[in-house]
């Protein structure tokens, strides 16, 4: 997602400052400064090496270079390369930052949207399922078993259970 390289793309040139809502149906590419909320839910957004941006975004995918300052919201992919510079809570399916990279927020993964599963004309078996609880006893200073126990205190306890 570098920078756009279809006709259908808009370009924030270095000197260009924007503050308010900015939305629309095409990619951008924003080397200026843009103040408040970025809205480009069906398309990628790029932060230019230039950039300063000072909103919270909501994008398919988005790319800084730049600085950012606000919370990222891409529905499939968000990449902080090593020039970035950001501030503010990541919400993604996927994301890379690169070493060298500025990043203080959190990272949220979302889950991808579920797909509809064709159901098979055979039907399978149900899988096995395992559980497995441990129980670890408290250390002691005793050495070897104790007496008038059954069990060793020192080995930890496991069930399996097989549903």
């Amino acid at each position: 997602m570098d920078t756009p390289r279809t006709a259908e793309f808009a370009h924030i040139g270095k000197s260009v400052i924007i503050k308010g809502e900015l939305s629309g149906s095409e990619d951008l590419f924003v080397d200026g400064v843009v103040e408040g909320i970025i809205e480009l839910r069906n398309n990628n957004l790029v932060i230019g090496p230039n950039g300063k941006v000072k909103a919270n975004i909501h994008a398919k995918g988005v790319v800084v270079q730049g600085k950012l300052d606000g919370d990222i919201r891409a529905s499939e992919r968000a990449e902080l390369r090593k020039t970035a510079v950001t501030v503010g809570d990541v919400f993604t399916q996927r994301i890379a930052i690169e070493e060298g990279a500025y990043f203080k927020g959190k990272v949220d993964i979302q889950q991808e949207a579920a797909k509809p599963v064709s159901t098979p004309a055979v039907k399978s078996e149900p899988e096995a399922k395992t559980t497995v609880a441990v129980s670890a006893a408290p250390a002691s200073t005793t050495s070897g078993p104790i007496a008038g126990s059954g069990s060793n205190p020192m080995s930890p306890q496991t069930s399996v259970t097989k549903v």
